[in-house]
């Protein structure tokens, strides 16, 4: 049985959504006054001080329901995964403030789905992908901040080793690197060198730019910064042969992503086309496309399809992501 809804219950329904999402902005807002080492916790982990960072909530206490949220994130043993994900996408937010948004994100989407297509029915999924749209735009932004972040890491270690054979220090090079180049790696390698100003060893500062943005590259550099400290040796050489091995891996990439990106795009394409269609023709016609809920079967037919779809990609996906 359809379910269809009047102007003035979609009204307000839309209204709500909006009032939503302005009360989750204004959460987001005031709970800037969060402190810094709050903040700073995403990115710096000091086993050797567990205190600073929960003297520092006791002195400044967040809003109410980020509270809540976030106490309720740590129970369930979310709060450090999604946090060090927000570190990795360098996005200014706390998880709970990331909560917040996808649940704002649901109920904007609910609301314009009810507008659009005037059916409970069809609005529910829309809300379902607003609820996951900030997920996907997180990992999207994690992915090309990645991506960034190793194609500029073999200047960053030219500069590097560069620097040391023209009798700059460690630190000093690595200072150099985040006054010189571009982001990511200039933030990184800044925080590198704050961190270590602020009293951390080089070990944990290396290790907490590691953690932040997995790499292999980068964890190369890092074993090779950490033998030289203890044993000695060339550590610019090491540095070259570490930057000429990230090149060519970087290459080699770049040529299978040339030979695969036809076909990936032909399987997106050939997946979309069904979706796209389907949203086209609720939009000129609602009526006729709304008959396909009026029996089982269609609902069955309607669910497979996107269920089948959804798998399609996910295997093209697969195959195309050679590991290098």
């Amino acid at each position: 049985m359809l379910i269809h809804l009047d102007t003035l219950p979609a009204g307000l329904l839309c209204m709500g959504s909006i009032i939503s999402l302005f009360a989750g902005l204004a959460v987001i807002i005031n709970s800037r006054s969060t402190a810094l080492a709050d903040r700073f916790s995403h990115y710096v982990q000091r086993k050797d001080k567990p205190d600073i960072v929960q003297a520092a909530r006791i002195q400044h206490a967040e809003s109410s329901l980020t509270k809540k949220l976030a106490d309720e994130l740590a129970r369930r043993g979310a709060h450090g995964g999604l946090a060090l994900q927000l570190a990795e996408a360098d996005l200014k937010l706390t998880p709970s403030e990331f909560i917040i948004v996808r649940i704002t994100s649901a109920i904007a989407f609910f609301g314009l789905g009810l507008i659009v297509f005037k059916v409970l029915f069809v609005a529910l999924p829309t809300s379902v992908v607003g609820y996951f749209l900030p997920v996907w735009y997180l990992g999207s932004r994690r992915t090309q901040r990645h991506s960034a972040f190793s194609a500029q890491l073999p200047n960053a270690l030219t500069l590097i080793s560069n620097s040391m054979r023209s009798g700059y220090s460690l630190p000093q090079s690595l200072e150099l690197v985040s006054k010189e180049m571009k982001p990511p790696v200039s933030e990184e390698f800044g925080r590198i060198v704050r961190e270590i100003g602020l009293g951390l060893s080089m070990e944990a500062a290396l290790n907490n730019a590691l953690r932040r943005m997995p790499n292999d590259d980068l964890e190369l550099i890092v074993t090779a910064i950490l033998v030289q400290y203890e044993v000695g040796g060339n550590l610019a050489e090491v540095l070259d042969i570490i930057g000429h091995t990230a090149r060519e891996r970087i290459r080699i990439k770049g040529e299978i992503k040339v030979l695969s990106s036809q076909q990936s795009f032909s399987g997106y394409f050939v997946g979309l086309m069904p979706i796209a269609l389907s949203v086209l023709l609720f939009i000129f016609n609602p009526a006729y496309m709304s008959q396909i809920f009026d029996s089982t079967c269609g609902l069955v037919m309607f669910g497979s399809s996107f269920l089948l779809i959804g798998l399609a990609m996910f295997i093209i996906r697969k195959i195309v992501a050679i590991k290098i």
